[in-house]
């Protein structure tokens, strides 16, 4: 089984658990990776979400060897066992334990932000995280949350080989699991967009989770140029405008990137609308990918089709050569779009209709994209309408170091909300 992104895999997850929603479980995210997963999880149940922070305890002269771990509260679990055998001192349980304390309570304050810690004691509660590899976290976790008073402790994962999950049930009620593949290797290889979680979306995460549940996807068949193309309709509760996403060269509504930026969209209470501007016959010819007035117009003709699903206002993000096709769309001079942003995009190639662009534009291109980056400033000095160029530090083309893609949503989710009608 292979999972689009964390969002995909915890959505899915959450269908398998929905057992569990009359027990009035608490969900906990391991951080980083965990928590996208379980806050999708969380929303299914109906259940409030926190994180679990622990911190194994390693043998000083084998750190990876647990002897035990530690978590908020002041709890401690203790291998006695392996303490014996492995001969360490008082002292030296005690050292490690200082320095991973300190470690624990920093993690702890930086994701909740001042929220106090969820009640664990007498209640049900479902630990979860993006893949297990060994074992030893997530073990760690279900005994840390047993000890802080959880009468059943369910450890749920959407992937996990076979022997690391038989250790996992030797601590936990119950495991949870959607794919066992015997030949796994890391938990990355089965996900299509495994990307770092940075800090700031776990923070993000825990707040939005008290705020609003998350989105519900619709599939969807977008009627254009005659053609019938799919596409995921996102819209959260009271959604405050739609963002219609234009992918880019040799990309699809399948993007992990275009998926991520949309995921923190929903998130922040915007639609978003992913389609095929191209049907797979048309995507062989590379031709295609770069005709403009083509995709613009379906770009026009699917924003025509999304006023019968929604009257919220409308906005573009294009990539690449979806970025020239969302411009020309929105040059139009019936356009209701109210802005537009393109991500590492060619809008260079949207030509003459760069002067009658009237929707407030953001140009976001990473600062070792050398080429793209020169495109998109002598593109800016053709548009006429409100518009800003900004330069991700260190990103290149396709946005794949740590945090840039984040940056990338960050700046999004401004500029659509600053300039919504």
């Amino acid at each position: 089984m292979l999972f689009t992104d964390r969002d995909d895999a915890g959505r899915r997850l959450g269908t398998a658990l929905r057992m569990y929603a009359a027990d009035g479980p608490v969900v906990l995210g391991l951080p980083r990776g965990g928590v996208p997963v379980a806050f999708h999880v969380a929303h299914a149940l109906g259940a409030p979400l926190d994180v679990i922070v622990v911190r194994k305890l390693g043998v000083p002269y084998q750190p990876e060897l647990a002897f035990g771990a530690i978590g908020e509260g002041g709890v401690r679990v203790i291998s006695d066992d392996i303490v014996r055998r492995g001969r360490i001192s008082p002292q030296d349980i005690a050292s490690v334990e200082q320095a991973e304390q300190a470690e624990l309570t920093r993690r702890a304050a930086r994701y909740r932000a001042g929220r106090p810690q969820q009640d664990l004691h007498g209640r049900t509660v479902i630990v979860v995280d993006d893949g297990i590899a060994t074992g030893a976290t997530a073990a760690a976790a279900c005994q840390v949350v047993r000890a802080q008073g959880a009468t059943r402790v369910v450890m749920a994962a959407p992937v996990a080989p076979p022997d690391a999950l038989a250790r996992v049930a030797a601590v936990a009620d119950e495991v949870v699991c959607l794919s066992t593949p015997p030949g796994f290797s890391a938990v990355g290889q089965w996900y299509r967009d495994f990307s770092q979680t940075p800090d700031e979306e776990v923070v993000s995460l825990l707040a939005q989770a008290v705020r609003q549940p998350p989105a519900t996807t619709e599939e969807v068949t977008v009627s254009a140029a005659g053609l019938s193309l799919p596409g995921d309709l996102t819209l959260p509760p009271a959604a405050k405008a739609v963002v219609v996403f234009a992918h880019g060269s040799g990309s699809s509504r399948h993007s992990p990137r275009n998926r991520q930026v949309a995921t923190s969209l929903n998130r922040a209470g915007l639609g978003t609308l992913l389609f095929d501007l191209l049907t797979p016959a048309e995507e062989g010819n590379r031709a295609n990918v770069f005709d403009i007035e083509t995709l613009a117009a379906r770009l026009a003709e699917a924003t025509t089709w999304l006023g019968t699903r929604t009257s919220v206002p409308v906005a573009y993000f294009g990539a690449s050569t979806g970025a020239a096709a969302a411009l020309a769309a929105a040059a139009a001079p019936d356009s209701p779009v109210y802005a537009v942003v393109s991500r590492g995009g060619r809008p260079d190639l949207a030509g003459h209709h760069l002067a009658a662009v009237r929707a407030p534009t953001l140009l976001v291109v990473g600062s070792e994209d050398s080429l793209v980056l020169d495109l998109n400033r002598e593109a800016q000095a053709r548009l006429r309408c409100e518009n800003r160029l900004e330069i991700v530090e260190g990103a290149t083309h396709l946005f794949e170091e740590p945090g840039a893609l984040h940056e990338v949503s960050v700046l999004a989710e401004q500029w659509f909300t600053t300039h919504q009608p």
